[in-house]
């Protein structure tokens, strides 16, 4: 790891230590979201006065985001609040915007940076003004959505009052995500193989991730006695896809709007785990 992978390590420990999220972040010191992914994963040099602005929004010192040994990697962001229902418009940058049009529409392999300035009306030249590379757009996307679902599962999960509905909620915020960031969900969902190392195993950490904290939620039903499935993992995971799919046919236009599609399958998740009713 090098000084500066292990300062991009120690910021995204203290964000997600400050219960913030890549947004909240990138928002509160003035940068883009692409810009602060590129920090946290060490793909850009922090000067010392940006350094400064970071520390100080955390609320901790530069002394302490210099010491990069602290173990592993952080888990997952809490989020400030608990409006995880709520979705506010993303602040992308037009590049990174562009990028996800383009993804999206070509797949990463078929995609060119020339594709995504034409998209973005800017010059190739002006691209490479926001960003190094192709990989480094994928990866900016790709933090951001797993960012988001990460803090609003987590939110969601914690807001429950028994495993029923813990269940329902955490489908709900899966459900919220992939209608709301349609276009960011579907490139995760068919791009993840198309990151390099070392983001690449940082990224399917995060994505399997998701996969245990619903297994978990599943299991601990089932051992509460209000869920009767008898194959709890099977069962969590035929959830998870089910939520995931929805980037593949999903249609803001033609379908129902995202909070009655997240009703549904909350629904149809209790149907599968044979909730009890009271």
């Amino acid at each position: 790891m090098t000084e500066q992978d292990g300062v991009g390590l120690a910021v995204r420990r203290a964000r997600t230590q400050a219960g913030l999220t890549l947004r909240d972040l990138a928002s509160g010191i003035g940068v883009s979201v692409g810009t602060m992914s590129a920090v946290e994963n060490g793909k850009v040099a922090l000067t010392l006065a940006r350094l400064t602005a970071i520390a100080e929004h955390l609320g901790t010192t530069v002394a302490d985001l210099l010491v990069t040994d602290r173990g592993p990697e952080p888990g997952p962001t809490r989020g400030r609040d608990g409006t995880w229902r709520e979705f506010e418009r993303l602040d992308l940058s037009g590049v990174e915007s562009a990028a996800a049009s383009v993804f999206a529409e070509t797949g990463y392999h078929g995609a060119t940076i020339r594709m995504i300035a034409a998209t973005a009306d800017i010059s190739v030249a002006g691209v490479y003004h926001h960003v190094r590379s192709k990989q480094q757009l994928l990866v900016t996307l790709l933090d951001v959505v797993m960012d988001e679902l990460h803090w609003r599962v987590r939110a969601a999960e914690e807001a429950a009052t028994d495993p029923a509905d813990r269940l329902a909620r955490m489908v709900e915020a899966l459900v919220l995500v992939h209608t709301h960031r349609l276009r960011l969900a579907f490139v995760a969902a068919t791009e993840l193989r198309s990151v390099e190392e070392p983001d690449r195993g940082r990224l399917v950490a995060a994505r399997d991730g998701l996969q245990e904290a619903l297994d978990r939620a599943v299991v601990r039903g089932v051992h509460a006695g209000a869920f009767a499935t008898r194959n709890p993992h099977r069962t969590a995971r035929a959830i998870m896809t089910m939520c995931m799919s929805l980037s593949y046919w999903y249609l803001p236009e033609d379908e129902a709007v995202p909070a009655e599609v997240a009703r549904e399958y909350a629904d149809l998740a209790l149907d599968m785990v044979r909730a009890r009713t009271a």
